[in-house]
């Protein structure tokens, strides 16, 4: 399983909308795969805030007797094919579970979920919505952070007056980098992340700031106590070897 799929598993997860074997294929990615428990952290937290933003009424008449209807009119594959006789079960095509998965395409579930809670909440709530599912994920994941009892950040100040933020917490897993006044950098550069520690440098994805420096991204993978978060300036993309091929620009330690 790549991390695109992982990705999409992580919403249907968030909505307990996964079926067994999907669940499980997915319990043993995250278990192989712990750097992309941020999936499930964001799409946990978008789902909260979908739950809590709009009050909770009866919907209108006309869209509960359209939906029943749809229901009730839309062929049911399973107790069809149970019914078929053996022989035209045999001549079915089969569609592997994978390229079933993947139809959704990402982030589809999303999409369900958005339409569920319509439903109960017509009206203003749909921008309320929009507005949530449009959050980038590091900011839901900061978020999280600073709501959490063990929230730790550290900080330091950039050559040109601009400042770092590093915040993390143990409960949330999380850890995110904040700036503002990055130097501008060329199309073919990249900054990369790096968690750096006695044993070297493990890179932690790559970002972009914005116009005005103004950046904010989790990092990827974990972090250990007293690791020095880092930034380094790499070819688009990141650097080719995982390795840091020049000077960090930002240097934050944790400890």
């Amino acid at each position: 399983m790549n991390e695109q799929q992982f990705a999409e598993l992580a919403a249907g997860h968030a909505l307990n909308a996964l079926s067994p074997e999907d669940e499980a294929a997915f319990i043993d990615a995250l278990a192989e795969h712990p750097e992309w428990e941020h999936f499930v952290a964001s799409d946990a937290a978008t789902v909260a805030a979908l739950s809590d933003s709009v009050a909770e009424v009866s919907p209108p008449t006309a869209v509960r007797s359209e939906l029943l209807a749809r229901i009730a009119s839309t062929q049911q594959d399973h107790p069809a094919q149970a019914a078929a006789p053996a022989s035209s079960l045999e001549s079915a095509p089969v569609v592997p579970v994978e390229s079933r998965r993947r139809s959704w395409g990402p982030r589809a579930w999303f999409a369900l979920a958005a339409s569920l809670v319509l439903l109960i909440g017509v009206g203003g709530g749909a921008v309320v919505i929009a507005q949530q599912l449009n959050r980038p994920a590091a900011v839901v994941a900061l978020e999280r952070i600073e709501a959490a009892p063990d929230a730790q950040e550290a900080s330091t100040t950039l050559p040109d007056g601009g400042e770092a933020t590093v915040h993390w917490s143990e409960s949330v897993g999380d850890v995110v980098f904040v700036s503002d006044g990055l130097p501008t950098l060329n199309d073919d550069q990249s900054y990369e992340l790096w968690f750096v520690r006695d044993s070297g440098a493990i890179a932690a994805g790559v970002f972009e700031a914005g116009a005005d420096g103004d950046a904010t991204a989790v990092l990827s993978g974990t972090m250990s106590p007293g690791d020095i978060i880092a930034v380094t300036v790499e070819p688009a993309g990141g650097s080719p070897d995982g390795k840091p091929s020049s000077d960090p620009i930002v240097a934050i330690p944790t400890a």
